[in-house]
């Protein structure tokens, strides 16, 4: 978690900041226990696999439950697609693809998908549990994140993005929710759902909009083909939220905000707020570009504007992580 008074980042079950040594927040509940239908079926379905203990919440598609493997004792989260989506075959082809999709993509800063099965009552995939939450929990909780951790984990996306962009995979639906936090802080992309790859050209047609309004690129608004600078831009919308605590745009419906995407400029974050360093703002208002063309034309191009950030301004612990992210993003890449 990040300390609120000086922004360094602890471990998950710390009690006090390693670096000023405030107390540090409580930031989570026990899960809920739900014993219903759906989590009786997944414990038979799961067999010995995978010891299912209880439901950790609900999303938009699915419900997410807390597990451990029943012969390493590693702590798992199991997605149960909702059974009125399971009808869906588009639906259904779309979670599949999720797995699909993670499974080709092998890097430190993407979160595998350990297991997949599509069962006649059933639909659900397997992944490490992250202890560290998600980016959208930090948010909640301390409202903006400060400038160095912020351009620490959008240049650990970034050299994320980059490898998956080279394996013919557009994210198209990055946003807070979808980055998660290991125990030591490290930021991890999951949700694949809605990624356009070389081999689902028939489910990502222009003319339809998908993804979350308030992270789509002008041309993922106006539902044309997109290509990794949509996701340069995704990125660049989550860092300005995290240096001022909200969005570039926002509106009363989807529309309102899709329309100020495609036509509206957004306000540089330092003339938002004078503490913002103007080098961070260029950076976000850079990945903001309307045009694809002038932003920045790879994760690699954005990560090492982050890096150069930070070389010159964060601490030596958020230049270590960034310089591993960076070069470990490149070695993957390289080993293909």
């Amino acid at each position: 978690m990040f300390c609120p008074d000086c922004g360094t980042w602890n471990r998950t079950r710390a009690v006090k900041c390693t670096r000023c040594h405030d107390n540090l927040p409580e930031v989570s509940a026990a899960p809920l226990e739900q014993p219903d239908s759906e989590l009786t079926n997944l414990r038979k379905a799961s067999g010995a696999r995978y010891r299912v203990v209880r439901r950790m919440g609900s999303g938009g598609m699915a419900h997410v439950y807390y597990a451990m493997h029943a012969t390493l004792d590693r702590p798992l989260v199991v997605k149960v697609l909702h059974a009125h989506l399971a009808k869906d075959p588009e639906m259904r082809e779309r979670f599949k693809r999720e797995a699909e999709a993670s499974s080709q993509l092998m890097h430190p800063h993407i979160c595998p998908i350990l297991d997949f099965a599509d069962l006649s009552e059933l639909v659900y995939l397997v992944m490490p549990y992250m202890a560290g939450g998600s980016l959208a929990d930090v948010l909640v909780r301390d409202k903006t994140v400060p400038p160095g951790p912020s351009a620490t984990i959008c240049a650990q996306v970034a050299t994320a993005l980059d490898y998956a962009h080279r394996r013919g995979v557009v994210h198209r639906d990055i946003k807070p929710d979808n980055i998660l936090f290991d125990e030591d802080g490290h930021a991890l992309i999951t949700d694949f759902g809605i990624a356009t790859a070389r081999f689902h050209g028939r489910l990502t047609r222009s003319g339809r909009a998908m993804g979350t309004p308030h992270y789509m690129s002008p041309e993922q608004a106006m539902g044309k083909m997109v290509d990794g600078r949509s996701d340069i831009y995704a990125v660049g919308v989550m860092l300005y939220e995290m240096l001022l605590g909200f969005p570039p745009f926002d509106g009363a419906d989807s529309y309102s905000v899709g329309y100020k995407q495609v036509h509206e400029a957004p306000v540089a974050p330092e003339v938002v707020d004078s503490r913002v360093p103007l080098e961070l703002s260029a950076i976000v208002m850079k990945c903001l570009a309307k045009p694809a063309g002038e932003r920045f034309q790879t994760g690699n191009d954005l990560a090492d504007a982050l890096l150069s950030y930070l070389l010159n301004n964060g601490s030596p612990a958020e230049q270590r992580t960034a310089w591993f992210s960076r070069h470990s993003g490149a070695a993957a890449v390289s080993s293909l």
